[in-house]
């Protein structure tokens, strides 16, 4: 297997840290709202590569954090009157909603920052010991200066990054890089004690600490948006390698930017969407599968008629799956195996080895589909068919999707029953019954085709 590797910037044979067990982190949510469909796509990206490693046998324990603490948190409860700690618990209830909607598996660990403290602290002490940090009135900050990789991700010399940055009025900072770790309290803030101030962690030393704490020293993957290559990652290295003396993460892994109709995703332009606000029209798979359509490095163009565009390619693979269950219910052939059924498997493993590439993964879905509805004939026996629909959803659970009930599925007591009711009414030629069956399962929303192999029936 193959991944890209920002910090090399090339495609690297991914060579685990312990033989069989991956170790991964993933950056989390901040927990003061809905979360919109650019902090979706890594969500989905990486929970599909999560997923890829468990096929392939890997022991994987991975970790996604949640920022419960931080200044738009802060800003948000104090225009609800409500705690931060009740903000938090309210989004992260709601993260879950969605999450679980677009088919994402929960982390072996969600670490909460506030629930980290200790932790945090310990890695701030660590940095001081080590003579990478310094405080000013109970703020403490790295001083980027004294890590001589600082740059190493973003791929730019210190020198061209302090050009864009600069120290504002009254700020403490000894250089426009500098970073804090620690900030001391402010008027109303929630706080707490620690050896430099009575206060709460920076933003990007909770990352560090919560992997330390779950993961250890030195992990496998770390991945995230391509928007936090910098600042965020690129000092979480520099606490964490300063801190323990070891390398942090061997792979770094980011997704690219997703634009709105060929824009920008912005509040400004008002094409900013919640993955909430989207699942009021499409299907939460259907927006799974239009994320995994493309590479998960190149850009995406969001938009809803590419969305329709994925409902309608969704829906082909289950109305093959649903042809297929139909097939192998009423088979009497004796073909008991599709010859090249499993080349579409080896494919598939293809694809995902090379960089995760899940847009090729999915096109061999598709010409399985084609294969089946091409090929799958009355001379298979149910077996030889029921292995073709677990090919399907086998491939199709690697990326997450295929997990929805067919119609098949669904069939419940009632609804076949009434089948059952219209098929005698039409052998005692009671055709106005039949009728009345008909249309009655009709308004249910029950769809009948009479077929030389039966009665088949879909939902409309």
């Amino acid at each position: 297997m193959r991944l890209y590797n920002t910090l090399t910037q090339k495609k690297e044979e991914f060579v685990p840290i312990e033989p069989g067990k991956v170790k991964m982190y993933s950056c989390g949510p901040t927990v003061y709202n809905y979360f919109h469909i650019g902090n979706a796509r890594p969500f989905i990206v990486f929970d599909c590569l999560r997923r890829y490693f468990e096929y392939i046998g890997y022991d994987v324990e991975f970790v996604q954090n949640f920022t419960d603490i931080d200044d738009k948190m802060i800003k948000k409860a104090n225009e609800e009157g409500i705690t931060v700690k009740e903000l938090a618990e309210r989004y992260i209830a709601e993260y879950f909603t969605d999450a679980r909607g677009l088919g994402i598996k929960e982390a072996t660990h969600h670490p909460r920052a506030t629930e980290n403290i200790q932790a945090i602290i310990d890695l701030v002490k660590k940095m001081e010991d080590n003579g990478y940090t310094y405080t000013v009135d109970g703020d403490v900050y790295f001083d980027v200066k004294k890590f001589k990789d600082y740059g190493k991700l973003s791929h730019q010399p210190l020198e061209n990054l302090e050009a864009g940055a600069r120290i504002e009025v009254g700020d403490k900072k000894k250089n426009p890089m500098d970073f804090t770790v620690w900030k001391a309290k402010k008027e109303g803030e929630p706080f707490w004690p620690s050896p430099w101030s009575e206060g709460r962690p920076g933003w990007h030393i909770e990352c560090s600490a919560m992997v330390n704490r779950f993961l250890g020293e030195h992990i496998d993957i770390h991945s995230g948006g391509m928007d936090l290559i910098f600042p965020h990652h690129e000092n979480e290295i520099a606490q964490s390698e300063c801190a323990n003396g070891c390398t942090f993460a061997n792979y770094w892994l980011h997704n690219g930017y997703i634009n709105v109709d060929n824009r920008k995703m912005s509040k400004s332009l008002g094409n900013f969407f919640t993955v909430r606000d989207i699942a009021q029209e499409f299907d939460y798979e259907v927006i799974r599968f239009f994320m995994l359509s493309a590479h998960y490095r190149n850009p995406i163009n969001f938009s809803h008629d590419l969305l329709k565009q994925a409902e309608t390619g969704l829906e082909r693979i289950y109305t093959c799956i649903s042809n297929l269950q139909f097939k192998m219910a009423n088979a009497q052939g004796d073909k008991e195996e599709a010859e090249g059924l499993y080349s579409f498997r080896d494919r598939f493993v293809l694809a995902m080895d090379d960089d995760v590439n899940t847009a090729d993964a999915i096109s061999v879905i598709f010409d399985l589909v084609k294969f089946a509805n091409t090929n799958i004939d009355d001379s298979y026996s149910a077996s030889a068919i029921e292995s073709v629909i677990s090919l399907i959803k086998e491939l199709g659970g690697v990326l997450g999707i295929l997990s929805r009930k067919t119609e098949d599925d669904m069939l419940d007591e009632e609804i076949e029953d009434l089948i059952q009711q219209r098929t005698d009414a039409k052998k005692n030629r009671d055709f106005r019954e039949a009728d009345r069956i008909r249309d009655l399962l009709k308004e249910k929303g029950i769809l009948l085709e009479d077929t030389r192999q039966g009665v088949k029936w879909k939902r409309v």
